[in-house]
């Protein structure tokens, strides 16, 4: 039987002990549910309060589908807004937030253009400013676990690396205000996985509505299989994760009927993970294994270990 979800504590009245609660920090719409909609998905499901704050609203995203492609800027936020709010509903989260409110940080664009001058974008936001305002968000939910990306974002985007140095900096501020934060995960595929995963697509790839595949690389948080340390089993959550990566239709275009494989704007085909993988960068590891659970230890999780390794 599912549990009943966690409650979200009420202004200054402290959550219980027992309820597990997870933050996530991301960069723009989607990104959610791309690294973390099986896990998050698994969880809400389970009863925990599975708590999204997203620090952009992706305006200057490159958008796929022709009869959206009169949407920029703030008209294309405001429609990346309703498409996160349908995939949270796909996910079975209420708890998802834009960092300082809709519109405070705008999307700063991809790496070395010159929309990262924009004085108003997440890029050139002062981290101890924003940071004090994901520290809030910390202090009210109370989490036992964050994740987020590693220094380099997963794959270099400005706005991904900004919202690391962000919800690195709110966990210290945070910790200095009474909430020590057990646990932070960054987001990682173990290039043994990633690998089996790209054979497969070559396989596949003739009977997809895709083109062309992607390469390894296209794929962020790629690193040794010797950094993970935890592995969430999501398979029971596929659908949820597929709904909701196509609820984000702007950005991305999954495979129909139902394959494990998707595109972004550059049309390359790329696997759709339904196990999600972590490394434990702040608080205890349980002993054995890889974790299967983000709040082992905690007092709150099963504090199981599995460590196959295996794609899926």
């Amino acid at each position: 039987m599912t549990e009943q979800p966690s409650p979200s504590p009420q202004p200054g009245e402290p959550p219980s002990p027992a309820a597990r609660r997870l933050l996530l920090v991301h960069a723009h719409p989607d990104d959610e549910s791309i690294n973390n909609g099986a896990t998050m998905a698994r969880y809400a499901a389970e009863g925990a309060h599975v708590t999204l704050v997203t620090c952009t609203l992706g305006e200057r995203g490159e958008v796929i589908p022709p009869g959206l492609a009169h949407l920029s800027g703030a008209a294309l936020g405001q429609h990346r807004m309703g498409e996160l709010a349908e995939a949270m509903r796909a996910l079975g989260v209420d708890d998802f937030r834009l960092l300082g409110g809709a519109g405070r940080y705008s999307d700063s664009g991809m790496m070395g253009l010159p929309d990262n001058d924009d004085p108003g974008c997440f890029w050139q936001a002062d981290v101890d400013q924003a940071a004090g305002l994901l520290a809030q968000v910390i202090l009210e939910v109370r989490p036992q676990v964050l994740v987020t990306y590693d220094d380099d974002g997963g794959y270099g985007h400005p706005d991904h690396i900004q919202a690391h140095r962000v919800a690195m900096r709110a966990v210290e501020l945070a910790a200095r205000d009474g909430w020590d934060l057990p646990k932070v995960y960054w987001n990682r595929v173990p290039r043994s996985v990633a690998e089996a995963a790209f054979a497969r697509l070559d396989d596949d790839l003739p009977a997809l509505p895709f083109d062309k595949a992607g390469e390894i690389g296209d794929v962020p948080g790629v690193v040794d299989d010797a950094l993970v340390t935890t592995e969430i089993d999501g398979t029971a959550y596929a659908a949820a994760k597929a709904a909701a990566m196509r609820a984000h239709a702007t950005q991305i275009t999954v495979a129909e009927p139902y394959a494990p494989y998707f595109v972004l704007s550059n049309e390359l085909a790329q696997p759709l993970f339904t196990t999600e993988y972590y490394e434990l960068v702040r608080g205890a590891r349980t002993p054995g294994g890889r974790e299967s659970d983000l709040f082992a230890g905690t007092g709150t999780g099963s504090g199981t270990t599995a460590g196959t390794g295996e794609a899926s």
